[in-house]
This record gives structure tokens, sequence and C-alpha cells, in this order.
């Protein structure tokens, strides 16, 4: 199981493993990627979930070569995935990646969890976006799954001001094609 700060799995004898992850969106910008790059050092982040890097000539920029960085590289990517930690194994899965996603397998200790970073574009349908989650979804049954996403919608859901209609589709696709109850948790 993974959360956005701090992500907790018991294994034999109680013990925990503890796992740092960031999600960020940089809009392109050199200035948000240097400052990532300090926060990244700060917190000692294990994982960072990127939209929208810095790209010179569609490779990323300014990110430390220290780090093992996961993108998909025949297009201008908008999704990245950055790993700081040595001590996790990661492979990546070319079937399920595209410019706008990353996906991951990812091992970490007794820990086997599958990753995926996704930028959902506001001009194409949500729908068409919710069908490759449910694919990273079916590959990764029985494992830990972690999507981190901009998927460019509104909802009072996630602590927004406002619901639009994207935010409104998402709600349900998160619950499982019922209708948003007031009651509703992420």
């Amino acid at each position: 199981m993974a959360l956005a700060n701090n992500s907790r799995r018991k294994i034999n004898n109680n013990q925990q493993i503890l796992i740092r992850c960031m999600q960020t969106n940089l809009q392109h910008s050199k200035v948000a990627t240097d400052n990532l790059m300090n926060l990244i050092q700060q917190d000692h982040t294990d994982i960072v979930f990127v939209q929208e890097p810095y790209l010179l000539q569609n490779k990323t920029a300014g990110l430390t070569r220290t780090h093992r960085t996961y993108i998909y590289t025949e297009d201008k990517s908008r999704a990245v995935i950055i790993i700081t930690n040595d001590n996790i194994d990661a492979v990546l899965i070319n079937q399920l990646c595209d410019r706008d996603n990353v996906v991951l397998e990812m091992k970490y200790k007794s820990i086997r969890i599958f990753a995926a970073s996704m930028y959902l574009d506001i001009k194409e349908e949500i729908d068409t976006k919710t069908a490759k989650v449910d694919k990273i979804l079916q590959l990764s049954k029985g494992s830990g799954i972690l999507i981190a996403t901009d998927s460019n919608s509104r909802s009072t859901v996630w602590h927004d001001d406002q619901t639009n209609s994207r935010g409104k589709t998402e709600e349900i696709y998160i619950q499982g094609g019922a209708e948003p109850t007031d009651t509703f948790q992420i």
C-alpha cells in the first residue's frame, strides 16, 4: 500500500518498510525542476512521480544524473518517474508506456508494487485514459499499485472548491461506476 508522502506495509514480525513518495507537475519549467532536485535531497524522497517535465530536444533536462529516470523517449513525454533509492529495483513496462504514461514494476525488500505516472490531457476524453488505468490495474492484480496523475479535473472530493464534468466522470470511475455520493472519501 502506498500513500502520497510515507507508505508503509507490514511484513513478517510486524516490521514496517518506509518508502517516501512525491508527486508534482513541473509545467515544463526549469526553475521548478531545480527546486524539485533540491526538495528531493532535503526530504530524502525515494520515488518521484512527475507530470509535464522540463525537456530539451525531447529529453529530460535538469534532473540529477545520479537518480534513475524512467520516461517514454519516442515523443515529447509528459510523464516521468524518478527513483532516488538505489535499493529499489525497477523495470519499465514498455507496452503500457506512451508520452502520457510511464509504468514500472518495482521491488523493494519484500514488496512488489506497480507504479504509474500519468498525465491526462484536458483536450482528450477522460474515458480513453481510464481505459489505460484499467490495463494497469489488470497487470498489477495481486500486487500493490500506486498511480499518480495530473488528471486536469476538478472535484470537491479531492478538496477543490468546485467539481467539473471531468471531475464527476473521474469520481464515478474511482467508485467503480456507481454514482458519487457526498460521503465518498479518497
